[in-house]
């Protein structure tokens, strides 16, 4: 199946900041940075604070100029963008940006008058459930209900491309869910949509593809499934309905060690590493047999998003 075609690519893009007068005066806050997003797709780019991630987007959107390498957002220079591109876009920034003496219904409706086929300001209210506080001054908001108006404001001129930064901070559990689904519906209506987060399950769930960042390097790219899968399972869990001892222990066909606490007693979970093959769980069914052992509970921990971000961060 053809991939759907490139709406934004940053190729061994570089930015430093500093004195010009001497390498030593630099200060470079991107190495090289190197990934694409695709219309219909959700694009995550993650990466510890400082890694270069607000950098990377501002470069992205055209808001600062690469010290080197190429972007093209839609084909065209960001920074060189004019007002047609610009209307193309979408951009909603982690602090909001907002006006704080503007009510949301005027606000919106302001920016719904700039665009030639604005979204209806009545669907987003309902998709978003901002009803309640349309005609509250932005200032008297709670962080949850601005980070709606802000999504809402990004999106009202209809873009083919929109970069959501942070799009859950401060929302409830039912807010969040409302914001994943309109986000799964503009990835179903054709756009491109890049974001970042720091809640990993999150991004494990929403995203087509990823890109991870540290000190300013793109370190790891792909989809979570190719960032996730590394030819194995993680772990094997089992509940042990007694106690095991050292000998039934030492006869198991992997290493296998407590999950969660230090106790051996009956009701303790056990993790059993490198479950590679149906073989490799063939040999733990026979060890179970040969101690007279049928575990309470098994189940597979799979290796998470979550997992490769700790070792990049680690690393």
């Amino acid at each position: 199946m053809p991939q759907p075609p490139v709406c934004l690519s940053l190729s061994h893009v570089r930015y430093a900041v500093g004195s010009t007068r001497s390498a030593a005066g630099l200060h470079e806050i991107l190495r090289g940075v190197d990934f694409t997003a695709r219309h219909g797709e959700v694009t995550v780019l993650l990466g510890p604070n400082g890694a270069g991630k607000t950098t990377a987007l501002s470069c992205a959107q055209g808001l600062l100029r690469p010290s080197q390498g190429t972007v093209r957002l839609l084909g065209e220079d960001p920074h060189r963008a004019d007002a047609a591109l610009r209307a193309r876009v979408g951009v909603m920034l982690q602090d909001g940006g907002l006006p704080q003496s503007v009510r949301p219904a005027v606000l919106l409706r302001h920016l719904a008058s700039l665009h030639r086929d604005p979204w209806s300001l009545e669907d987003l209210i309902d998709r978003l459930d901002m009803a309640d506080f349309m005609q509250t001054a932005v200032r008297r908001l709670s962080g949850g209900q601005r980070q709606r108006v802000a999504l809402a404001a990004s999106l009202i001129g209809r873009p083919e491309v929109v970069f959501l930064d942070e799009p859950s901070s401060g929302l409830d559990p039912q807010s969040r869910q409302r914001v994943f689904a309109l986000i799964e519906h503009l990835r179903d209506l054709g756009l491109g949509i890049v974001l970042t987060t720091h809640l990993l399950e999150e991004a494990q769930n929403l995203a087509d593809a990823v890109a991870i960042l540290k000190d300013g390097e793109v370190v790891r790219r792909g989809t979570v499934e190719e960032l996730t899968d590394d030819g194995r399972r993680r772990r094997l869990l089992f509940v042990a309905p007694r106690t095991l001892t050292r000998d039934e222990l030492a006869a198991a066909p992997t290493e296998v060690t407590l999950d969660g606490g230090p106790a051996n007693a009956p009701g303790a979970r056990w993790a059993a590493a490198a479950i590679a093959t149906p073989e490799d769980l063939a040999a733990m069914t026979h060890w179970w047999s040969s101690i007279d052992l049928m575990p309470a509970e098994v189940s597979f921990e799979a290796r998470t998003l979550e997992d490769v971000f700790w070792e990049v961060s680690a690393a």
